[in-house]
């Protein structure tokens, strides 16, 4: 007789044996797996600072867009995201729509780093990189395309130097770091991050990827790893999974002082909205940024919430704002299947008409 669950022992059992038969598939499964790697697409390294790489993307074709298009991404993690794996690569599908890409790689921070400012990465590193890619393409503007926290030094670059962007796409980026539903904010606002990076010196990356998985224990620390018996006899998912396994805990420590200023000034003071974020000697100012504007979001995104970033529609200067809201998460607006067919195209036509426009 079944309980109020529908439990009864032959369910029981024949989910044990389900289980079991799982785990033995696993065990051959896992010794047929090899080291996975990531990257699909071949790419080449044109120009360099220090640790600091400015790669260009290599395509089956010729790029047909006449303007390059420079993909900023976070410090915390490795901006291989955005090429994760042949089917999951939004550089590949914006390769195969003629765009020509290229990324920063911002390396290791190590103790040699400690010193590095929110200056060094955005006017020596991000605008070195601009000036390369304006020099080598003969242009006065490139398009730039920020992601996370990439898009936040992405908006700082283009409000600081608006004649060198000709098109500004920011993505999962936040903007207004007070609303409400940011737990991430709400728990940095209290920190005292002087005492941290003095004690600390750099901020290791173990300590930053803890702090991200307990936003969602339960879904990061148990529930995918009970989910993956599920596909222990699938390869091909179990390469899948481990490969985004390797880049979660594939991070970068985080330069001290510029880790200190970034929260002082966009998590604690709500520079965007507040005014008063300073780079250099330089404050910033959204008002601007009056190239045309495309802001992506991600509707499920639980580490910036769509309120946090489009709140940026009505901070800058540009009268050509767009957005796309894309129903996913935070790390599936990369890596979806969904992801695949949406945001590289939007991303592509948009550019494609200011173009036409130009």
């Amino acid at each position: 007789m079944a309980g109020p669950l529908d439990i009864t022992p032959d369910r029981l059992a024949a989910e044990a044996s389900a289980f079991q038969q799982k785990l033995v598939a696993g065990m051959q499964t896992l010794r047929e797996v090899d080291d996975v790697d990531y990257g699909a697409t071949d790419k080449e390294e044109v120009w360099r600072d220090g640790k600091v790489v400015l790669y260009r993307y290599r395509g089956e074709g010729k790029p047909t867009a006449e303007v390059p298009l420079l993909i900023c991404y976070a410090l915390v993690n490795r901006p291989y995201m955005v090429d994760l794996q042949s089917d999951k690569s939004i550089v590949r599908n914006l390769l195969a729509r003629g765009e020509d890409v290229y990324i920063i790689d911002w390396g290791y921070a190590d103790r040699s780093d400690r010193f590095l400012t929110l200056e060094d990465y955005i006017e020596r590193f991000l605008g070195g990189a601009v000036d390369h890619l304006r020099d080598a393409h003969g242009l006065d503007a490139v398009n730039l395309l920020g992601i996370c926290q990439g898009g936040a030094f992405s908006l700082c670059y283009a409000s600081l130097h608006p004649g060198k962007v000709r098109n500004l796409v920011t993505m999962v980026t936040p903007v207004d770091f007070h609303t409400d539903d940011n737990m991430l904010s709400n728990w940095t606002r209290g920190m005292d991050v002087d005492l941290f990076v003095d004690t600390l010196g750099n901020v290791p990356a173990d300590l930053m990827n803890l702090c991200y998985l307990t936003l969602k224990p339960w879904r990061l620390f148990a529930q995918k790893y009970v989910g993956l018996v599920d596909i222990l006899d699938d390869r091909r998912a179990v390469e899948d999974f481990l490969r985004m396994e390797k880049w979660i805990f594939d991070s970068p420590d985080q330069a001290g002082e510029a880790f200190r200023q970034f929260v002082k000034q966009f998590y604690q003071a709500n520079g965007f909205v507040n005014g008063g974020i300073v780079i250099g000697d330089r404050e910033v100012h959204l008002g601007l940024v009056e190239m045309p504007v495309l802001n992506i979001y991600a509707e499920q995104d639980h580490l910036v919430p769509p309120t946090a970033s489009k709140r940026l529609k009505e901070l800058v200067g540009s009268q050509d704002y767009s957005e796309l809201s894309f129903r996913g998460g935070h790390i599936g607006i990369y890596v979806s299947s969904r992801a695949q067919k949406e945001v590289p195209g939007t991303i592509h036509e948009w550019l494609a008409a200011r173009s036409r426009l130009a």
